[in-house]
């Protein structure tokens, strides 16, 4: 028996001492979790725990009657956070500023219905402009369900953005990110000062509180912009 397992990040760490040293090679299927359990003398609740979260990390296949391998292609999976773009401008050196360029309650284009699936609601949309010292740093439009962000239509986002108010009051349970190229239109070159067709960096976020969606936002980067994920 393995000795001085008393909880899942203890199970969780001699998993990963197990697959590292090739105690469980790419591919292998392992011990049950009964069996674990049983080894480690813990409950096998602590054992799914620990497994779930190696799993997570791309490290474990798990599939139902089938057991549990070792993944033959481990997955590395980035984590990215929902910034305050004026704190990322601030961390940069930068003085931050703020323009909102339109806030109307309005319902949405189908194809934002579709992904929000909010039906015949209407959402606040919101337009601003984020600077970087007095430089167009990015350019956010964003769609917000009032279900899902409680008090929204009293805020003005005259001086606060929109972006910020989120993170601050309203909490989010999931979502989804795309990251993409982006040609700019002749009227985000003008609000970005850049070329007409320029390469922007695009970012799509989609957040939900349970079943309730929350924003969509689309960012879009002034040349230059690079992010960085921990893996």
């Amino acid at each position: 028996m393995t000795k001085d397992i008393r909880n899942w990040q203890a199970v969780q760490q001699e998993v990963l001492r197990r697959i590292n040293a090739r105690e469980w090679p790419p591919g292998a299927l392992i011990p049950n979790e009964a069996d674990l359990a049983t080894e480690f003398g813990c409950a096998r609740a602590t054992v799914n725990r620990a497994l779930r979260a190696v799993a997570e990390a791309g490290l474990l296949d798990r599939k139902r009657r089938a057991g549990t391998r070792v993944a033959l292609q481990p997955v590395a999976r980035a984590t990215l956070s929902i910034a305050v773009i004026r704190q990322e401008v601030e961390d940069k050196g930068a003085r931050y500023d703020y323009r909102l360029l339109a806030r109307k309650l309005v319902r949405p284009p189908a194809p934002v219905r579709r992904v929000l699936k909010t039906g015949k609601a209407a959402l606040l949309h919101v337009r601003a402009l984020h600077f970087a010292d007095d430089v167009a740093y990015a350019l956010e439009d964003r769609w917000i369900n009032p279900a899902g962000a409680p008090g929204v239509l009293d805020q003005s986002f005259d001086t606060t953005s929109a972006n910020e108010w989120l993170l601050e009051h309203t909490p989010y349970t999931g979502g989804d990110i795309a990251l993409s190229a982006h040609s700019a239109t002749s009227a985000e070159a003008q609000e970005l000062g850049c070329a007409e067709g320029a390469a922007l960096f695009a970012l799509t976020r989609n957040t939900w509180n349970g079943d309730t969606a929350v924003t969509r936002v689309s960012l879009l980067f002034a040349h230059g912009y690079a992010m960085q994920a921990d893996l």
